[in-house]
């Protein structure tokens, strides 16, 4: 008697996965059937999202939390040098990526000084002299107010969503959470500091742990390190940021958030030359 004669599985490609197909099951395994169905689904679904998650979308959704629609935050920074220290504190308003005021507060040589950003306009005023300069694009690449951070670190003036490629290199754990390494080079026409940047991404947060930056010429010029992670405003952000200047042994500053309020409404109208002279 001749056995009918069934035909093997079968490949099936869906993009970058191949499925082997089955043929029919009998009625005895329709149980285990729908257990393998559902871990196929499963599987096709979490392999999709992975897929999507790109570089520029992971940086999006990091800048994006520590952004807020708008940010109040109260912060101090501490400049360290081989022979001596000193600390100022600062409190500054934001609202997306084009509008942001700073404020120092302390000490009494400092207080005062006020940092606007509008658009690609930097501005800053000085209380001695009751005068406000516009920031030449040429020194934003220059220390901020004697830190390790550039005036573009503060202020933003560049976006690493927007003036920077973006390339996910791997998967490393720092301070204990597993990041996405991302590999960013400025945009052909962007006008940036650096020349490119590598930043560790913390996989369930959105935190940047680490941040590498690198001149034209691929030269390692500083490092910032988060830790301290907390919640601030409703959200778990890391409450220190160290920058480290390379080759330069005993120097560093450290940035340190007191308290972080979110999508708190500000009008437009608060981030103005007029206002920095008022503001306190």
């Amino acid at each position: 008697m001749l056995k009918e004669k069934t035909s093997g599985p079968t490949k099936q490609s869906f993009g970058l996965l191949t499925i082997r197909l089955i043929p029919a099951i009998p009625k005895s395994l329709s149980k285990m059937h729908k257990i393998l169905s559902t871990y196929v689904l499963t599987t096709i679904l979490l392999t999709g999202n992975c897929i999507a998650q790109d570089g520029k979308e992971i940086l999006r959704k990091a800048d994006a939390k520590l952004r807020g629609t708008t940010a109040v935050t109260e912060m101090s920074i501490k400049i360290v040098r081989p022979s001596w220290s000193r600390e100022m504190t600062m409190k500054s308003w934001s609202k997306g990526n084009t509008l942001a005021m700073i404020l120092v507060t302390s000490p009494v040589k400092e207080k005062g000084i006020v940092f606007l950003k509008r658009g690609k306009e930097i501005w800053n005023w000085i209380p001695n002299i009751e005068r406000s300069v516009k920031l030449p694009p040429s020194m934003m690449g220059q220390s901020w107010m004697g830190t390790d951070f550039s005036n573009d670190d503060l202020v933003k003036e560049s976006s690493i969503v927007n003036d920077y490629t973006h390339k996910v290199a791997g998967e490393e754990t720092i301070n204990g959470r597993l990041c996405w390494k991302v590999e960013m080079t400025p945009k052909p026409d962007a006008a940036v500091v650096w020349g490119k940047i590598h930043t560790w991404v913390d996989k369930e947060e959105y935190m940047q742990m680490r941040t590498e930056f690198y001149d034209e010429d691929g030269y390692l010029i500083s490092t910032m390190s988060a830790s301290e992670v907390k919640m601030l405003g409703g959200k778990l952000l890391p409450a220190r940021m160290e920058m480290v200047p390379e080759e330069e042994e005993g120097k560093k500053t450290i940035m340190t958030y007191k308290s972080m309020e979110f999508d708190k409404p500000i009008e437009d109208s608060f981030f103005t030359t007029q206002n920095m002279k008022r503001i306190r």
